[in-house]
């Protein structure tokens, strides 16, 4: 008998909290929530690392040619690189079921790793990085020499995080989540103190400051990861029963190609968007603003981010469907209210002016480029929802489908915003990524129809 498609009929069975010998308890609200603050508040405090830079930045010499060069090359590019690699977390967690699987996934991701390191020094450290920043990318010239040097500095930036997300797939799949988070706040502690050194110092470029801080909370993470996992090993892996079906080669990578996939095109958008505003006008101001923006919609996207992980783990529970919609909203609505008060003028000035000390103009770009946001917390719950519905039933290339449609529009919006050339540059790119979000959430919502009916009967009789 052949293997069951996707679009099939058969579904996980629920598991059973039982609350009498045959019927299992309806899954509820509270759980649905107790299950995803612990992970929105991961995705917040990764999320303050942004405004945290640029908070420094801003007070170090020559804040917005610093920033620029961080918002405008630096970080894209160092995001760029690592995309394939992010999915390692996933990967770790599914694959690592027995010692002889851990082993061959390490050493792919080593050779992973070092890969992506040579191709970083090749840009960063070659002739080949002044042809992407000047001819790709199309930056101002003030920026081109500063940004050089944070890109050398976060060199070992890649095979840190290639590292620690391995080492945390073991941590998730054995039990150790906990662990997990724990390791985002040492990430975190570690930022701050290098970003607070260099604000004290004072004499240091701000890239400088910016690139070393990021760089030394993925190392720090990677070692605390490395400290973390030993007990797992030693105690649990290494002594757990051989799969009857060894990790193969071809398995692994038919399982770690479309997720690499995915997260590559994804990542895509920051170069692109970099790229368009760098040819349109204002475009220093819009590369200083545009890291500190990216920072707030990843926070205000956060709680919306990280519902989609409880939709994976949750929706084989006992009439899912009404609890997680409700937590969707719930959730939707309290990012879109904490996205409201930050357009307050006075909260603004408050934030952007005072606690982040932007140089004029840049909080008045901010606070404005902020309305064109707010739709972006309540599309990131309904894209979780629904692509976690889709990973759930395991149809993985639609979520591939949706990411590609959304960087062809983006990229279309962007290019006619060069060719216009009359619009600031930062207010199109954020345009241009509110519209690929949302025909992306269509897409995503359309290919998980079929299995929301299915799930709709399946609680109509439970």
């Amino acid at each position: 008998m052949s293997e069951p498609s996707p679009h099939t009929d058969s579904l996980p069975v629920p598991r059973s909290d039982s609350v009498g010998p045959d019927r299992p308890r309806p899954l509820s609200i509270y759980r649905v929530l107790q299950t995803w603050w612990p992970l929105a508040a991961s995705w917040v405090l990764m999320g303050l690392e942004g405004p945290a830079v640029s908070a420094v930045v801003s007070r170090l010499p020559e804040p917005k040619v610093n920033l620029a060069a961080w918002g405008g090359i630096v970080f894209p590019l160092a995001l760029m690189v690592e995309a394939p690699i992010i999915m390692m977390l996933a990967a770790s967690t599914a694959l690592c079921r027995d010692w002889p699987s851990y082993l061959k996934l390490r050493r792919f991701m080593t050779q992973l790793g070092v890969a992506l390191t040579i191709v970083h020094l090749a840009i960063a450290a070659t002739p080949l990085y002044y042809l992407i920043a000047r001819q790709v990318i199309g930056v101002p010239e003030a920026i081109v020499e500063p940004a050089r040097w944070g890109l050398l500095l976060m060199t070992p930036w890649t095979w840190s995080i290639a590292y620690r997300r391995f080492q945390q797939g073991v941590l998730i799949r054995f039990g150790g989540s906990l662990k997990v988070g724990l390791g985002t706040l040492v990430r975190f502690t570690a930022d701050a103190a290098v970003l607070t050194l260099g604000y004290l110092w004072g004499r240091a470029p701000g890239i400088v400051v910016a690139a070393c801080a990021m760089t030394a909370g993925v190392m720090v993470e990677a070692l605390y990861a490395r400290l973390a996992v030993r007990r797992t090993l030693r105690e649990t892996l290494r002594k757990a029963p051989l799969s009857p079906r060894p990790l193969s080669t071809k398995v692994m990578l038919a399982f770690y190609i479309p997720l690499s996939l995915t997260q590559v095109l994804m990542l895509v958008v920051n170069p692109v968007a970099s790229a368009a505003m760098s040819r349109m006008p204002h475009a220093l101001e819009s590369l200083a603003a545009w890291p500190v923006v990216a920072a707030v919609n990843y926070i205000v996207r956060g709680g919306g981010g990280a519902f989609n992980e409880v939709v994976v783990a949750l929706t084989e529970e006992r009439r899912s469907t009404w609890a997680l919609r409700r937590c969707g909203w719930l959730i939707a609505a309290g990012s879109t209210l904490f996205l409201g008060i930050l357009l307050i003028p006075s909260v603004s000035r408050a934030v952007f002016a005072g606690l982040l000390d932007l140089a004029a103009p840049l909080p008045k770009v901010v606070w404005q480029s902020l309305f064109l946001l707010a739709p972006m917390p309540a599309l990131a719950v309904a894209q979780s929802y629904f692509q976690g519905l889709i990973l759930y039933g395991r149809h993985t290339r639609s979520v591939t489908e949706s990411v590609a449609l959304s960087l062809v529009v983006i990229s279309l919006a962007l290019t006619l915003g060069v060719l216009y050339g009359a619009l600031t540059g930062i207010y199109v790119a954020i345009g241009a990524l509110v519209v690929g979000d949302g025909l992306r959430t269509v897409w995503l919502w359309a290919r998980s129809r079929a299995i929301r009916a299915r799930l709709r009967a399946r609680d109509d009789l439970a």
